[in-house]
């Protein structure tokens, strides 16, 4: 079995397009996880493959061990906010737990690899998490706050404008203008 580790896999999409491409070069997969990849046997040839197909779709292979650290940070925050996790215990305890290092070691190598901490990073998720379900337009702004752990409304309003520079409802409308057939428009 060889594991190879990936940049950039943020989505199940990301999964499905890779998978999609091995299939097609006929390079067998064991598993395909956010951020890593498992094959049963490759050769010097195909991993040379492998690679050219993961960077022609936009990712990276990662050979250092910094850079994989804080893919697995990115990975693990990204999965656990698309299955409603991280609702009853610490951050940095279910972070030191999955990746097996302490936390301020993990904190001081992610902050210094991308320039801002663990807790900023996870916010913007969150904020790009509150994109998503304002465009799906299914969830009350208090319910999108309740389903990403928020204690308050005000506190998600809050971040958003931080982050986004706009409120939640200026950007609420200005997907619901975007999704306006011309005809209504003009």
């Amino acid at each position: 079995m060889k594991k190879v580790l990936i940049k950039n896999m943020v989505c199940n999409r990301c999964k499905t397009v890779l998978q999609q491409e091995f299939k097609n070069a006929k390079i067998p997969v064991e598993t395909i996880e956010l951020g890593e990849i498992m094959f049963s046997n490759i050769d010097a040839i195909t991993y040379k493959k492998v690679n050219e197909i993961i960077i022609r779709n936009g990712f990276e292979i990662i050979n250092d061990e910094v850079a994989l650290i804080v893919e697995q940070v990115k990975s693990y925050l990204i999965s656990e906010l698309s299955n409603d996790g991280m609702l009853n215990e610490n951050l940095s305890d279910l972070i030191s737990k999955h990746i097996h290092k302490d936390y301020s070691v993990i904190s001081k190598l992610f902050s210094s690899n991308e320039g801002l901490t663990i807790e900023k990073y996870f916010i913007r998720l969150k904020i790009e998490k509150t994109k998503e379900y304002i465009q799906m337009g299914n969830l009350s702004f208090s319910e999108i706050a309740h389903s990403l752990n928020y204690k308050s409304g005000s506190h998600l309003a809050k971040q958003f404008k931080t982050v986004t520079g706009m409120s939640m409802s200026s950007f609420k409308n200005l997907q619901s203008w975007d999704r306006q057939p011309l005809d209504k428009i003009v």
